[in-house]
């Protein structure tokens, strides 16, 4: 049962202790410092010479410990003194013959009766397990008559009562805590050795299971046993309670729960430690630098807790049948262990570990390499002075038995290798990088190589083009003669004048001007194409010399200078080119204008009965007007073309903004089918943005009209509705709303009135989902502050936006939390236009939120 917790305490501790020998063996003092290890990291707690495979000689630690009078004991013999006494402050014990003579005897620890659990684990299992955590084997076992506390001693699980805890326990916990579960591992095997058998106490159904030795070094390996992972002491715990159900047990005169087989647990401690290596690449990964890191190794230990069955006396424990066959076998395995013992402590060249399982099994805990501690468990009463005496012999002899203690490591190939893997996928990437950098760069060069190649071709170019300039110079010139001249003959020859008696002479007059003017305008054309010409011939004399670079960079930053003022100057007369176009445009319109009505008003004097065919000859004039304006725009759109109007649009004059922004108006407003192929083409090169822009700069009201004019144009094209609201159009007529005037109000109500008739049909065809842009764009409140204005073009184009929004029930509930369901009602009742009246009603009728709305307030629609 593995375990899937990981410990994350880090537990500092100091001891120092000692391990008392005999008069003819020598004191080993050895230190432990841990509190500057992290956990899991192996220490290098080893001397000098204990380095690699040397061996460090360790004597079999024995301690005893008397289990108090039970019971039955206290009542049959209660007029008799213990057969035992104790001297632990001298660790001494007393075996009495008689009343005046007893045996005494030297232990390496003496517990009494009242010594504590903890006691009796730190001073007999503490020193094993921590040599168990430096590398070592170690052993524990506990050796007595049945009935005198080896269980309790070894596996007393504690759980009403922790300070019970027996030294299974404890040693786990100390285990644990020194690990660390990123590094190393624990594994646990649990067996029991009943009738001569092997048995898995973790697994019932492998009962025989085999003991393999290792001919070349002796080692015993159990290679059927069950092993389980442990990383938590609870995990361990169950385990625990699993082997000590299927362990055998039975009742005796002696024992109510002896034990009838020997327990012995196995736990595996697997370490990673680092020591210095040979010269490796560090972890900086500079091939250059070799340094000396460490290199990993592994060190395994185990550790075996011996829990003996009892030796006992037939005719006291009263065994018969299948129990007396238990007893034969028990006591048979702990003679086989005595002899080995005798053998050892008398130095004898031959040991029969082979007589028992038993000691084939303990072979490593005596006369091998584990460090081992014996506790012998004995009791109180003299009726059983005869076992106490044999324990006690047995312990002594144990004393005699030395073992060569050896640390077990190897070198950990597979841990060095994946740090060699990483090392090397981090070299090679980092090589990689290094090219890709490499490449990077060459690739840079080359480019800037390529644009200086290029800017020198450009700064050619703009040199021959300085004639080009030139030449525009004396064009604006002229331009501006003839501006002039126009506004010295409009002084003097007034409209009113013209009306009232200059007659056919001052029309004369005025024709004669408009016709010079043409005919200026005209040269001035063929002189720009006669230059547009020039600039084409000198582009091709530049293709002859355009391998040739400049001659110094200080006379290419100041023809760099040159050329950029000179671009300057280009664009500032571009925009009065088309500023003097659209004004010359729009005096052929006033004088056609003029004449026009002079026309007529002579023709009145003439005919003053015909005031039918007057009033018809003005209509078709009013018409004729618009369309000579249009025909204008149109001309001007062809001339100059929509980008360099676009354009204009962010220049500093603000004149040539107004102008600007008037012809994009008028080409927003052509008729049907060119309409909308001038309003994506203004899309297209971002006219919205360009005119919200020009809005924002705007205070006049004549300009804001024109903008929101435009916008309310561009809303009522379906295909580039999607784009018109990217652009900020809706923000831009909400922004328009600051000025205030009446005029400007209205454009920005046909606007939405338009955007909204449009978003209702895209939703209605499945085009658009989820709610209006108009209400994400924050139009919903000025919508029904000015549902009711006192406008009449106003209040209808917002009574109609509002009808549209309300037709999808994805906007009904921002419209009832805004205040819209109102002015809903209202108009269904009040508008004087029956088309929007039907509209509101149905939208009030449809709408299951408007419905509820209405219900809950009790309002009749």
């Amino acid at each position: 049962m593995a375990s899937t917790i990981h410990r994350n305490g880090v537990v500092q501790r100091g001891t120092a202790k000692l391990d008392r020998h005999g008069a003819n063996n020598n004191n080993i003092v050895r230190t432990k410092s841990r509190h500057s290890l992290p956990p899991g990291s192996a220490a290098l707690r080893r001397s000098s010479s204990s380095h690699g495979g040397d061996a460090v000689p360790g004597r079999v630690r024995v301690a005893v410990r008397l289990r108090p009078r039970n019971a039955e004991e206290m009542m049959a013999d209660a007029d008799f003194a213990d057969c035992v006494e104790l001297q632990p402050e001298l660790k001494r014990l007393k075996l009495r013959r008689n009343n005046w003579d007893s045996d005494t005897y030297e232990f390496d620890e003496v517990l009494t009766e009242f010594s504590s659990q903890k006691r009796v684990y730190e001073v007999v299992a503490k020193p094993v397990v921590e040599s168990v955590l430096d590398g070592y084997n170690g052993t524990v076992m506990a050796y007595g008559q049945t009935g005198t506390g080896k269980t309790f001693t070894l596996g007393q699980l504690g759980e009403e009562d922790t300070s019970g805890r027996g030294i299974m326990v404890r040693a786990m916990e100390d285990i644990l805590l020194d690990l660390s579960p990123e590094t190393d591992s624990v594994t646990v095997s649990y067996l029991q050795l009943y009738m001569e058998t092997v048995q898995d106490l973790l697994n019932p159904a492998n009962d025989n299971i085999p003991i393999v030795e290792d001919p070349r070094t002796g080692d015993v390996s159990l290679p059927g046993a069950t092993h389980v992972d442990i990383r938590d002491q609870q995990s361990f715990l169950e385990l625990l309670r699993l082997g000590e159900a299927h362990r055998v047990a039975a009742n005796t005169r002696m024992n109510t729960e002896s034990s009838r087989s020997h327990a012995i647990l196995t736990v595996h401690v697997r370490r990673s430690v680092v020591e210095s290596a040979d010269n490796v690449l560090s972890e900086k990964f500079d091939a250059s630098h070799l340094t000396k890191p460490s290199k990993p190794l592994v060190r395994k230990s185990k550790l075996v807790v011996v829990d003996l069955a009892g030796s006992e006396r037939i005719h006291k424990s009263g065994s018969e049948g299948h129990m007396l066959e238990e007893a034969k076998s028990i006591n048979l395995s702990l003679s086989a262990l005595g002899k080995c013992i005798n053998a050892l402590a008398e130095n004898s060249a031959h040991v029969p570990f082979r007589d028992s399982k038993l000691t084939r099994l303990l072979r490593d805990s005596f006369g091998g390499t584990a460090r081992t501690s014996l506790i012998v468990t004995i009791g109180p009463s003299p009726q059983h002075r005869g076992e106490t005496s044999s324990t006690i012999l047995f312990g002594q002899r144990a004393m005699k038995v030395e073992n060569m203690l050896k640390i077990k490591e190897e070198f950990d190939y597979k841990s060095l290798s994946r740090k060699l893997e990483v090392q090397l996928d981090k070299l090679i990437a980092e090589n990689e990088r290094q090219q890709k950098a490499f490449e990077d760069e060459v690739e840079r060069i080359n480019l800037e190589a390529q644009c200086r190649i290029a800017e020198v071709e450009k700064n050619f170019a703009d040199a021959l083009e300085r004639e080009r300039l030139k030449c525009q110079m004396e064009y604006m010139e002229t331009v501006k003669q003839l501006e002039q001249k126009f506004v010295t003959s409009q002084e003097r020859h007034g409209y009113n004048g013209f009306v009232k008696g200059r007659g056919e002479g001052a029309t004369t007059s005025s024709a004669d001007e408009v016709t010079e003017v043409k005919r200026l305008f005209e040269i001035e054309k063929s002189k720009r194409k006669a230059t547009e010409e020039e600039l084409e011939s000198l582009k091709i004399q530049l293709g002859k010399y355009a391998q040739v670079e400049a001659g110094g960079d200080a006379d290419m930053i100041k023809l760099r200078k040159i050329l950029e003022d000179d671009a300057t100057q280009k664009k500032r007369l571009e925009e009065e080119i088309i500023i003097l176009r659209s004004q010359l445009l729009q005096l052929n319109f006033e004088a056609d204008q003029m004449r026009s009505c002079l026309e007529s008003g002579s023709s009145g004097n003439a005919f003053p009965a015909a005031d039918t065919s007057l009033s018809q000859s003005r209509h078709s004039q009013l018409r004729d007007t618009r369309n000579d304006q249009k025909a204008s725009v149109a001309t001007l759109f062809e001339q100059v073309g929509l980008h360099k109007i676009l354009s204009l649009l962010e220049s500093d004059d603000a004149n040539v903004r107004v102008h600007a922004v008037k012809v994009v108006a008028n080409l927003a407003a052509e008729e049907a089918n060119q309409k909308k192929a001038n309003q994506e083409l203004i899309m297209a090169e971002g006219g919205v943005t360009l005119l919200s822009m020009a809005a924002s700069d705007a205070e006049e009201p004549q300009t804001l009209r024109m903008v929101a004019g435009a916008i309310a144009n561009l809303s009522g094209n379906d295909k580039i509705l999607m784009k018109l609201r990217s652009q900020g159009g809706i923000k831009a007529l909400l922004g328009i709303v600051r000025c205030g005037h009446p005029d400007v109000l209205s454009q920005i109500a046909r606007g939405i009135a338009n955007f909204a008739k449009c978003e209702s049909r895209a939703s209605s065809q499945g085009i658009k989902s989820g709610r209006s842009f108009l209400i994400d764009d924050g139009a919903l409140p000025w919508i029904v502050q000015n549902a009711n204005n006192e406008s009449v073009p106003i209040r209808r184009h917002v009574e109609l936006a509002l009808c549209h929004l309300a037709q999808h029930e994805v906007n009904a509930k921002d419209m009832i939390s805004g205040g819209a369901l109102w002015e809903l009602v209202r108009i269904s009742r009040d508008c004087n236009r029956e088309d929007i009246r039907s509209l509101a009603r149905r939208s009030l009728s449809s709408i299951p939120q408007f419905k509820s709305e209405l219900r809950r307030l009790r309002i009749e629609y």
